[in-house]
């Protein structure tokens, strides 16, 4: 049996290896070629999986090790009998440790407080749920917005778009990319919703760009609402806008779910999912040794705020300021020079630990903030 693996999928050699020939390629760089004798296909976001790459293929097997599959034509899968999965909450708590650390980062260099502030969580499945879940630890106030999942749990608790426009002092979405159906999300966040954020709102974007009208969102940023935002994801990627890279308060390459855990969670799901479709016995469990090293700091918290503490703590895990800066570094060029550096960034992304990895020494804190941290997951003592 022969499997060709994306670049991206972490561990993939050492994984696949155990159920046959596995050739590694660049995501980007998976071509019809490259199929023509495989047997399945192991990818992640950045590679494009339909007829065009399909079609002169006996792949039986498709896995993207990523939660979200709008890389992938379903229908065209379905229409040649192949099989195929996903990684459904590989990435979501890496998804919503990055929203924290986001707006933990942000609440220090505006100077703002979290403590009781409201935030309004757009799609509320495997990543919305998490992120409620965290801010709730950073005391702030969720509100629920997920049509599809009100009507499918009958679920009282959620709230409308117009509640959250208006309520909410930041705003996270979480939606998948759907461009059909009673609740389509492309291009959702339009100029009505720029229109009607409450002043002084924060935005943040971690779950595809194209749900979001990029020239609106430009333009409402030049006009203060949003004030603040956060993308790390684009319109037309790795096509990015250099105008609205300069706008944003973090820009980062698409790789909020690109924490370790989050891709060995997403390498581990689909090899066992390609075990059961060759009627394999799993023999791969991931190295321990070849793990990145966890984090050990000591934190003075005297006379800091609850903001600061916790931005200290989550920096020690994830420098999102470094992610930020180095996109900067490549965002005046030319539009090619812009998509290779932003698929260089991902492509040589080092190793991010998640919260739970990072041990806690704290001095001099109050019991509300040695709380917080530990309710974000950190290892606290």
């Amino acid at each position: 049996m022969k499997i060709v693996c994306a670049a991206s999928v972490l561990f993939a050699k050492e994984a696949f290896e155990t159920l046959g020939e596995t050739v590694v390629i660049p995501d980007r760089l998976i071509g019809p070629d490259d199929l023509r004798q495989a047997d399945a296909l192991i990818v992640r976001s950045k590679t494009n999986v339909d007829q065009r790459l399909l079609a002169r293929s006996h792949v039986g097997f498709v896995g993207t090790a990523t939660a979200g599959y709008d890389h992938i034509d379903i229908d065209y899968l379905r229409e040649r009998d192949i099989a195929w999965c996903a990684a459904p909450g590989c990435n979501a708590n890496s998804v919503a440790e990055y929203v924290v650390t986001a707006l933990c980062c942000l609440a220090n260099r505006h100077h703002l407080t979290l403590d009781r502030r409201v935030l309004g969580v757009i799609g509320c499945g495997q990543v919305g749920s998490r992120v409620v879940e965290k801010t709730r630890s950073l005391g702030m106030n969720a509100l629920r917005n997920d049509p599809p999942l009100e009507i499918a749990t009958e679920d009282s608790g959620f709230v409308s778009i117009e509640d959250v426009l208006h309520q909410a002092d930041a705003i996270t979405l979480h939606v998948p990319l759907t461009k059909s159906g009673q609740f389509p999300t492309y291009r959702m966040v339009d100029s009505h919703f720029f229109e009607h954020l409450k002043p002084g709102c924060i935005f943040l974007n971690t779950a595809r760009g194209e749900i979001v009208d990029s020239e609106m969102l430009l333009f409402a940023l030049h006009h203060g609402a949003p004030a603040h935002a956060v993308l790390d994801v684009w319109q037309s990627e790795p096509f990015l806008s250099e105008q609205l890279i300069e706008k944003v308060d973090l820009a980062t390459p698409h790789i909020a779910g690109y924490s370790f855990e989050g891709r060995l969670g997403g390498t581990a799901a689909v090899y066992r999912e390609a075990c059961n479709f060759f009627e394999i016995q799993p023999k791969w469990t991931p190295n321990e040794g070849l793990f990145p090293k966890s984090a050990e700091i000591t934190l003075d918290a005297r006379g800091k705020s609850d903001e600061s503490v916790l931005y200290e703590a989550a920096r020690a895990a994830y420098e999102i300021e470094g992610d930020d800066k180095a996109l900067r570094q490549g965002s005046k060029t030319d539009d090619a020079a812009r998509a290779s550096h932003f698929d260089m960034l991902r492509r040589q992304y080092p190793d991010r630990r998640e919260f739970t990895a990072v041990r806690v020494k704290l001095l001099n804190a109050t019991t509300i903030q040695a709380k917080k941290l530990a309710g974000l997951g950190f290892r606290v003592s």
